[in-house]
């Protein structure tokens, strides 16, 4: 190269040196262009693979449990820190506004609507329609019956053979009764054999006892009772009633009771037998408690709802007959089931009444019965009201109810004799004090129709009409 001239030499030296660097840099360019893996200062290969192993260790750090906090979503929308980790099937979503990723649950009718775009997308059930045919469905279901008849069949077999086990046969039974001379009897014949045995002068009392406790639980039923009737066992029992065994005595009302109740063909028959004249005579003599209780109780049986006996009863003084009863010391039981007998008897004219007039029949023949039984005017002479009222000092509260009962059954016949009563008068302040504050109590408790309360409206009730 020529030196420019006018160009001083120390001036050159300089200029040369530049030169010679840039020609070689263009040399070292166009060389690293043709093979730039020969001439790069680093490989690309070894460097993106050390990027990639960068990004893994990174990756792993980042799911580290131990390292990493894990974030507990909830129904609603929360934010996300950075470094938490978010449980497998949450909802996530980056919040436009403040620009943080949230969180939630994920719902079931999210998953169903997921489900529901999968299908639409092409995602299917496998499903071959045609794996089953009808008549492969009918096939199983005749085998699902014929399997079903078959486990009942095998069930009522195995339950024949239980019963056969347990039980006999009716004919293995006879046959087996014969050889042992044992005789099935029925209730008449039971009933002939326990009359002929009380009736018996062989017999003891205790067999006696026996036989009459026996034919009481018969006559309970309505048919039995009636068959006493056939072979005389109904009188056999109410001449028992003139024993001299008090417990007898005891024993044959016991079972003329029970044949009396609500049974009125077995009650005409003991008003022709004389019954009822020989249960008023015990009443009227010195008896044991346990024999008055057990011939009040069948001459009650006997009177219910047989106005024919109740008018019988009154010619023959049996009002007169009760009030001493009840007069005698340590009877109260006696005297609370009198009143109740009373209040029975008057209460059932009262509705024989109410009865015709509902059905319009002025002269109905039970009626008429009713109105020849003159009940109320003779409770009235014998002292009735006053007996009734005292009664009232009784200790018991269902004996005071039977009272109560009475003196409002009696209230359009006494009521002058109540009101000069002032024994009755305090003893009724005296209980409506008492069942006030009882009745209160029930309140409190609860109980808006409490017992108390129905014998306070009673008690009430009688004051306002003795006014």
């Amino acid at each position: 190269m020529m030196a420019p001239q006018g160009l001083p030499p120390y001036r050159m030296a300089p200029l040369g040196m530049l030169c010679g660097l840039l020609f070689a840099s263009c040399f070292i360019f166009c060389l690293s262009h043709q093979n730039p893996n020969k001439f790069a200062l680093t490989n690309p290969e070894k460097s993106s693979m050390k990027e990639s192993e960068r990004k893994e260790a990174k990756a792993e750090e980042d799911l580290d449990p131990e390292i990493l906090e894990v974030f507990h979503p909830t129904e609603e929308w929360q934010a996300l820190r950075p470094g938490q980790a978010v449980p497998a099937g949450s909802h996530v979503r980056l919040n436009l506004q403040t620009g943080a990723r949230e969180v939630k649950l994920q719902y079931e009718e999210d998953k169903f609507r997921n489900n529901l775009k999968g299908s639409k997308k092409g995602k299917r059930l496998d499903i071959n329609t045609n794996t089953y045919t009808s008549q492969d469905l009918k096939s199983a279901l005749a085998k699902f019956k014929e399997g079903e008849e078959m486990k009942n069949s095998k069930e009522d077999e195995a339950r024949q053979a239980e019963v056969k086990r347990l039980f006999r046969p009716i004919e293995e039974l006879k046959k087996a009764f014969d050889e042992l001379n044992v005789v099935i009897e029925t209730d008449m014949q039971i009933m002939v054999r326990l009359i002929n045995k009380f009736n018996s002068s062989s017999s003891s009392l205790e067999e006696k006892i026996a036989a009459l406790f026996d034919l009481e639980y018969y006559v309970h039923q309505m048919d039995n009772a009636q068959d006493l009737l056939s072979f005389g066992g109904l009188q056999v029992v109410i001449n028992g009633l003139n024993s001299t065994e008090p417990m007898v005595k005891e024993y044959a009302a016991f079972v003329l009771g029970a044949a009396f109740s609500s049974n009125p063909k077995v009650q005409v028959e003991a008003i022709e037998g004389g019954a009822l004249q020989k249960l008023l005579v015990i009443l009227a003599t010195e008896q044991p408690l346990t024999a008055k209780k057990k011939v009040l109780f069948a001459l009650c049986s006997l009177l219910r709802h047989f106005p024919y006996a109740q008018q019988q009863f009154l010619k023959l003084g049996g009002l007169q007959v009760l009030r001493s009863l009840v007069q005698e010391k340590s009877t109260e039981v006696l005297a609370v089931r009198i009143i109740t007998l009373l209040y029975d008897l008057v209460t059932e004219k009262m509705f024989a009444e109410e009865e015709a007039d509902l059905t319009q029949d002025s002269s109905p023949a039970k009626l008429q019965q009713y109105r020849q039984v003159h009940l109320l005017p003779g409770l009235r002479e014998q002292g009735w009201c006053e007996i009734t009222a005292h009664l009232l000092a009784l200790p018991e509260h269902a004996a005071r109810e039977k009272v109560l009962q009475t003196l409002g059954a009696l209230l359009a016949t006494c009521r002058d004799r109540y009101r000069q009563d002032p024994q009755l008068n305090r003893m009724l302040g005296s209980l409506q004090d008492e069942y006030q504050a009882l009745a209160t109590l029930e309140l409190q408790e609860g109980e808006d129709d409490g017992y108390f309360r129905e014998l306070l409206a009673s008690i009430n009730s009688l004051l306002k009409e003795l006014r």
